[in-house]
């Protein structure tokens, strides 16, 4: 059986589209950003860039802060 990208586990720690930490709140140990809001509260994602997120980690995993300042995403 071939696994395709949208059969294999998520990481909720690594963005969905380059594979790079996401540096998400939710994903860091209790504590060290425990009460602290994720960075992407404030952002603002095209959806042109969130329709290149696989459907498997949509609402699981965040992109990074590079790939939605288009640093990353697509190299």
């Amino acid at each position: 059986m071939t696994m395709k990208r949208t059969d294999i586990d998520v990481d909720p720690a690594r963005c969905p589209l380059c594979g790079a930490p996401n540096e998400c709140a939710r994903t860091v140990p209790c504590g060290s950003a425990a009460g602290k809001p994720c960075w992407c509260v404030t952002e603002r994602f095209p959806a042109e860039l969130i329709a290149r997120v696989p459907a498997s980690a949509r609402g699981r995993a965040c992109i990074c802060a590079r790939c939605a300042a288009g640093g990353h995403a697509g190299d």
